[in-house]
């Protein structure tokens, strides 16, 4: 049973150094690190970066070596090097568990003295990400969206003509504030909302080496009847090779054209295989499920909640019956709640990420009813330190997994991935007990088998 990972985000501050000077800073976010750090203590900073990343880490005894680095918006392999200059470094997958990390100075078997975490990370309730300048305007049919921008001094940004829902752009957060107000009086507007920001998806760690093998998938011909599709509601997808490309139906994008860098797997990339890793696990290494990507990042840093809604309904009118949703916000937004309330009345399973900021914090849209929301497990029945919690919850899965991508392993973590983890399951065991997607949502939300357990 393989895991899985996505982003984390945490701010971390190292109140350190000598009386006087400024607080040394550490700010790891799982998917990009920033670092002002004067000087510290190697013990020190492992324990912060185990708060951060949940990961066990074990160092060689006897390494002292003081810390001194600045750097921006680094991989966390790549940070990593910064931090610990000329030591040596292995970060190990554990089925079950979180990652360990080694740092010494000879063998990785020398390695032996675990640090104890400095405590958990988590983050001080983050506000909701409105895009200031933007608003959601929802209308009565026949009314025309272009006129009531043009009287307002907007652009036209995004449109879902089926539910009469317009992304409108303005030159700042005054000019918004202010058509808010005059949109409220018009007769033709049946709604006026925020948009708000996605998280950015994180990026994969390189590994030296793994236990797990790749995938080994076979596709069977799709049934003319009773197919199941999953709607995978991300970043674009990379091809992947080892037949498994064929899984992938189609690709859209509702966020323009991305270019993802053609040396690391990008999120959507990672979670299509490791959605292709749980369908296997469940389905003896045949299936007919296949996948539609639908890219709502593009070339941008985040998504919004706009864009998907939009690639869900996008997903949806091409077939998807299972949608996984490892992002989120949060800002909870009426529209994207709204859609997938439509989604769910047809009888199809919407699964979302619970958020990694290791606190209650309600993540949306895994905190809309109906969604089939997914926590990460560190090991069975034991919630991971940087998860997100609380009755919202319905599930938890295994937060780390392994993927593959130009013949390399790389480590992919959280509920982003657990997220993925569980909506292969219920796709597999859709397709492979001939059952709805529906049924099959039902039977595993329901069950603890599979390692599944509901989080107290």
């Amino acid at each position: 049973m393989q895991s899985l990972l996505n982003r984390v985000w945490i701010a971390l501050f190292l109140f350190l150094g000598c009386p006087g000077q400024a607080a040394d800073t550490l700010d790891w976010r799982m998917d990009r690190v920033s670092a002002d750090i004067r000087s510290t203590s190697l013990p020190d900073l492992l324990k912060q970066v185990s708060a951060a990343s949940g990961w066990k880490i074990y160092l060689e005894p006897g390494t002292h070596q003081p810390v001194s680095a600045k750097f921006k918006d680094l991989p966390p392999g790549d940070a990593l090097r910064h931090l610990l200059g000329n030591l040596n470094f292995a970060l190990v997958p554990r089925t079950n568990e979180n990652p360990r990390l080694y740092v010494f100075r000879t063998t990785r078997e020398n390695a032996t003295q675990l640090i104890e975490s400095s405590g958990s990370k988590h983050s001080a309730n983050r506000q909701s990400q409105t895009i200031p300048n933007e608003l959601i305007v929802r209308l009565k049919p026949g009314a025309n969206i272009d006129d009531i921008a043009r009287a307002l001094g907007a652009k036209v940004t995004g449109r879902i003509p089926g539910l009469n829902a317009y992304r409108l752009q303005f030159t700042d957060a005054a000019s918004a504030d202010a058509a808010r107000q005059e949109l409220a009086g018009d007769s033709n507007v049946t709604s006026v909302d925020s948009n708000y920001a996605v998280d950015p998806p994180p990026t994969a760690i390189p590994l030296a080496s793994a236990g797990l093998p790749p995938i080994q998938l076979q596709l069977n011909p799709p049934d003319s009847n009773g197919k199941v599709i999953v709607g995978l509601i991300d970043t674009a997808v990379q091809p992947l090779g080892n037949d498994l490309d064929k899984f992938l139906l189609k690709s859209i994008s509702v966020a323009g054209d991305a270019n993802p860098e053609p040396g690391l797997p990008a999120h959507g990339t990672s979670m299509f295989e490791n959605i292709l890793r749980s369908i296997s696990s469940v389905s003896g290494g045949n299936s007919s499920v296949q996948v539609i990507s639908v890219d709502v990042y593009g070339p941008n840093t985040t998504s919004s909640t706009f864009d998907v809604a939009q690639g869900i309904v996008q997903a949806v009118n091409n077939g998807a019956n299972v949608i996984n949703l490892s992002l989120g916000s949060p800002g909870g937004s009426p529209l994207l709640e709204s859609v997938i309330q439509q989604v769910k009345q047809h009888g199809d399973v919407v699964v979302a990420a619970a958020g990694n900021d290791g606190s209650p914090e309600m993540y949306y849209p895994a905190a809309y009813p109906g969604v089939l929301s997914v926590a990460a497990s560190s090991a069975p029945g034991q919630l991971a330190p940087y998860s997100n919690y609380g009755p919202f919850i319905d599930l938890m899965a295994p937060g780390n997994g392994i993927v593959y991508f130009n013949d390399q392993a790389w480590l992919v973590t959280g509920t982003s991935a657990s997220s993925a983890y569980v909506t292969g399951v219920v796709a597999g065991t859709a397709n492979s007990q001939r059952l709805s997607v529906a049924d099959a949502g039902q039977l595993i939300s329901s069950s603890s088998s599979l390692q599944f357990v509901r989080p107290n």
